[in-house]
């Protein structure tokens, strides 16, 4: 399948993951992730894009930036070349720091920044490795929390959808943070609810692509995919629509949600109207259906087979 384009306008808000080649560490000390610092604070005042969250993996690293009129393909062109270029002087070594393509993913600001940029700050209390934000120094919390300046992180449009008061704000921020700690992976945060590209509902997807002056593929529809996998389970509309986790139901609305996530022209929103379902939930049945198509082969071909039946 073809690489579908960027989707870029100015303003657009961008979830990017940035991993290292073969899952190997991108940072090796202290002075590497001081030199991204320097990077980030080059990129925003070259290219007037904004950064709202960020953190630093040993393997990964997470972004939320948001572009100016310069695209972001060029943005982060820049921020890659110049960090594998010192990874590279300062190993002696040669090659590629970062893992192929960075995942970008378009979101509704106004929808999800608030739970994106919590989710980025909490990613090493979900990898365990610490207990609360306020014991990693790399990421933007501590910024957010007033207790570190840095230049290059904005944090005034995200506190201030908490509070106009700072102080407020920046408690309320804390409160939300730790409210979030023991929540597991967001595969939407990840995958997105519509055309793998953007996460928001079919209104913003519409929007976005009219912003970025590209044609949206209404090719498929949901009414189209939903039948296809109700026939291929051989069971009505009603039954998977119907709650509980009873095979082949479950399994059934799992795929419909593999194939919403990942075909063109629809959004995670809409199935999850029809079955009354979270896009949390069904993100989450997406992602483990993926996990299972890769010890069965026998699902992977029926699953390639409806792509290939919706595509005729």
């Amino acid at each position: 399948m073809a690489r579908k384009p960027r989707i870029h306008y100015p303003g657009a808000v961008y979830h990017v993951i940035l991993r290292g080649n073969a899952g190997q560490p991108i940072f090796f000390d202290e002075r590497d992730r001081y030199r991204l610092y320097l990077i980030l604070q080059y990129i925003v005042e070259r290219f007037g894009c904004r950064i709202h969250g960020f953190c630093f993996m040993t393997n990964h690293v997470h972004l939320v930036v948001q572009s100016g009129d310069v695209p972001l393909s060029r943005i982060m062109q820049n921020l890659t070349l110049r960090f594998t270029k010192w990874v590279n002087y300062t190993q002696s070594r040669t090659g590629h720091i970062f893992q192929g393509r960075y995942k970008a993913l378009l979101l509704d600001a106004d929808a999800y920044l608030m739970e994106l940029v919590r989710y980025v700050h909490l990613n090493p209390v979900r990898a365990g490795m610490v207990a609360s934000p306020d014991d990693y120094p790399w990421s933007g919390h501590h910024a957010y929390m007033g207790k570190e300046k840095l230049p290059w992180l904005t944090t005034d449009w995200v506190l201030s959808m908490y509070s106009n008061d700072k102080q407020k704000a920046r408690q309320r921020y804390g409160t939300f943070v730790a409210e979030g700690i023991g929540e597991t992976r967001r595969n939407e945060f990840h995958d997105g609810t519509c055309d793998g590209r953007i996460l928001g509902d079919d209104n913003f997807a519409d929007e976005a692509f009219a912003k970025a002056n590209q044609r949206r593929n209404h090719d498929y529809r949901l009414a189209d995919i939903v039948s296809a996998v109700c026939r291929r389970y051989g069971i009505t509309l009603e039954q998977f629509k119907n709650p509980g986790k009873t095979r082949p139901y479950s399994e059934a609305r799992a795929v419909a949600a593999l194939l919403v996530r990942d075909l063109p022209g629809i959004c995670l929103t809409e199935l999850g109207k029809m079955v009354n379902r979270d896009i949390s939930s069904l993100g989450r049945s997406a992602q483990r259906l993926l996990e299972v198509m890769t010890k069965d082969a026998a699902l992977k071909t029926q699953i390639n087979e409806l792509r290939q039946e919706l595509s005729e």
